[in-house]
């Protein structure tokens, strides 16, 4: 059949499964907007207050559903402000598939109103990106924009098309949707590094985002279980083993526990499973695990000795290497390792409690109990994360959403949005900081218009938190730039969006608050007082190691 560019596109979004893209319209994809109104009835089209924001929200899709988030944004202002979401997404292996326009062919490189090279922009931080010069082109671009998207190790990918492509007609023919691969193929020895594990006497774990990825929960369980190996995980993993498990030793790096860095810098082997060793958790490179051989699990073979030099190494999906290393661990028991881990245990950070005064781990607790474990907890960035990571107890990793790479100040809203949207009738509870949230408080008008219940609760501490930690700790006190002052009403802001917001300063106004939030069918605020003094412990500062652990 006959169909131009533009239709073209949403019957491929169609076949690829979609049925919910975010974005915001402009010149260059009214041919765009246009067919998806025609489609209206099979896509749902969430527009947004900022091109960030629907980027975010398409992330936040993707990860509370395992399927790849797309986002459509116009030529120019519109695509740069895609930039931030995709690099978030990039730099946490997230499925995405962005969807920009641009000026017809004869204008490109004319500097043409609203024209910007966003494919050679978004070069770094694309797993690829397509140009689409002709609309013959188009359909087998899409098809394989999402086959790259979610292969292998996922990540975002870019489309970017004239207006005239979206606009010109072409034979169109349906095909099935594409169906991502996570490679089988694994290079390396499995039965030596079983054969390593079964002759140690101290091993850990130390696994991240690609255990989640690759629905490996289950085999790594059967590992930790079968052979008493203790494990330690990235903030990328949290959730993977249900908080309080057997043998699970928590968050470990720069504000992970004692006892789990402690135990990953004396053990004899450490198996890192999906990870990639980043420098929030191998703080010095040189120094990481230096009594241990290293094993390196990973399906990108770039990240095999990125950072830390690996003793022995597998390229695989970790799925398919658990399962063929299952086949030869032997059952075991360590008892004596564990008794040095139940001593360093002893000595993990304990925070202080308060009936008076608003605590930050006491905010995560209470809002977890209140909103259970089955709620999505998503995040912005700074101190609220890191307490967010270290006392929540959630059991399932598609549950707890965090830019963990990037490090993206304003990801928490889009994404609570995404994620909401994705997973009706789930509680999405939003974790943010008072600096976190002025970047993109703006998307309450989106939550407001589609009547997104996301609840944020907001750590005001009325200082740039982790900035303001480091200043203090690093810094003398110099307190440059991190002390804006802002007087911001959080209360009245919300209402005027056309929310629903609270202030709270003791923790019986913030379980009242909560309450009333569980029970209301919107979006709401709740803003929390939270002494600015207050810092996020245990810490180990970049360069150091476990011995050098700050506990106050």
């Amino acid at each position: 059949m006959k169909l131009n560019g533009s239709e073209i596109l949403v019957k491929v979004l169609l076949e690829q499964g979609v049925d919910t893209v975010f974005g915001y319209p402009g010149g260059a994809v009214l041919n765009i907007y246009d067919a998806l109104y025609k489609h209206s009835d099979e896509i749902t089209h969430y527009m947004t207050a900022h091109e960030q924001g629907a980027a975010h929200a398409a992330d936040g899709y993707a990860r509370a559903t395992g399927k790849t988030g797309v986002v459509i944004a116009t030529s120019g202002p519109g695509a740069t402000n895609l930039v931030t979401g995709i690099a978030t997404a990039y730099m946490d292996s997230v499925p995405m598939v962005a969807i920009t326009g641009n000026v017809p062919n004869v204008l490109i490189g004319c500097d043409s109103f609203q024209e910007v090279y966003i494919a050679g922009i978004t070069m770094p931080i694309t797993k690829h990106n397509f140009v689409v010069r002709k609309v013959e082109e188009l359909a087998d671009t899409v098809r394989r924009a999402f086959e790259i998207a979610g292969s292998g190790r996922p990540g975002p990918v870019l489309i970017d098309i004239p207006k005239d492509v979206t606009a010109a007609v072409t034979d169109y023919e349906p095909k099935d949707a594409v169906v991502p691969t996570r490679t089988k193929e694994i290079k390396g020895d499995v039965k030596e590094i079983a054969e390593l594990i079964n002759r140690s006497e101290r091993p850990c774990i130390y696994f991240g985002g690609g255990v989640k990825l690759s629905g490996a929960a289950d085999e790594l369980r059967e590992l930790i279980e079968r052979a008493d190996i203790p494990a330690a995980h990235t903030i990328m993993a949290a959730g993977v083993l249900g908080y309080g498990e057997k043998n699970n030793l928590g968050m470990m790096g720069m504000h992970g526990y004692y006892s789990a860095n402690a135990a990953v810098s004396r053990a004899d082997v450490l198996i890192a499973i999906g990870t990639r060793f980043s420098d929030r958790v191998a703080l010095n490179p040189d120094k990481f695990a230096p009594n241990a051989s290293i094993v390196h699990i990973d399906i990108d073979p770039s990240e095999i000795g990125k950072n830390v030099t690996a003793d022995y190494s597998i390229v695989g999906d970790v799925k398919a290497v658990l399962t063929e290393m299952l086949q030869y661990v032997k059952p075991a028991k360590h008892e004596a390792w564990h008794e040095h881990i139940d001593h360093w245990k002893t000595e993990d950070y304990k925070p202080e409690d308060s009936d008076t005064v608003i605590k930050p781990h006491y905010l995560v607790e209470k809002a977890c109990e209140m909103a259970g474990e089955d709620a999505i907890y998503v995040t912005d960035v700074g101190q609220h994360q890191m307490w967010a990571a270290q006392y929540l107890h959630h059991t399932e990793s598609k549950n707890f959403l965090t830019s963990g790479g990037l490090g993206t100040m304003g990801y928490g809203y889009g994404a609570s949005i995404g994620a909401s949207i994705a997973r009706p009738g789930t509680r999405v509870v939003h974790f943010t900081g008072d600096g976190s949230f002025h970047m993109n408080m703006n998307e309450l008008c989106t939550a407001v218009s589609y009547n997104v219940p996301v609840i944020s609760i907001i750590f005001n501490n009325s200082v740039l938190g982790m900035v303001h930690q480091w200043q203090e700790v690093f810094y003398e006190g110099r307190f440059a730039s991190s002390e804006p002052e802002r007087v911001t009403n959080y209360k009245a802001v919300a209402e005027g969006f056309g929310g629903k917001g609270y202030h709270c300063e003791t923790p019986a106004e913030f379980e009242a608050a909560m309450a009333e939030a569980l029970k209301h069918d919107g979006p709401v605020w709740i803003e929390c007082v939270v002494d600015r003094k207050e810092k996020v412990l245990p810490m180990i500062p970049g360069g150091k190691t476990v011995n050098d652990t700050i506990f106050n």
